[in-house]
């Protein structure tokens, strides 16, 4: 992952998944995709840690409701 922060779009997959294709990254049917609801991952804290590859991730939410994911 080349970016620090990424916001996560709560707008539908197809949306993310036309935006990541069209910043030429591999695109994943939806049908390949798993859902997780947010309130699952976060377990009632404002932010969890993820380890992914060798690396810690940080997934938080905002006072507007909306996640964010750095690294």
């Amino acid at each position: 992952m080349h970016a620090a922060t990424h916001t996560l779009m709560s707008s539908g997959t197809g949306a993310a998944l036309q935006r990541f294709s069209a910043a030429g990254m591999a695109q994943v049917s939806a049908a390949d995709a798993v859902s997780v609801d947010s309130h699952e991952l976060l377990r009632g804290q404002k932010a969890v840690e993820i380890k992914h590859n060798g690396a810690i991730y940080r997934l938080q939410t905002t006072k507007l409701g909306k996640l964010i994911l750095t690294k």
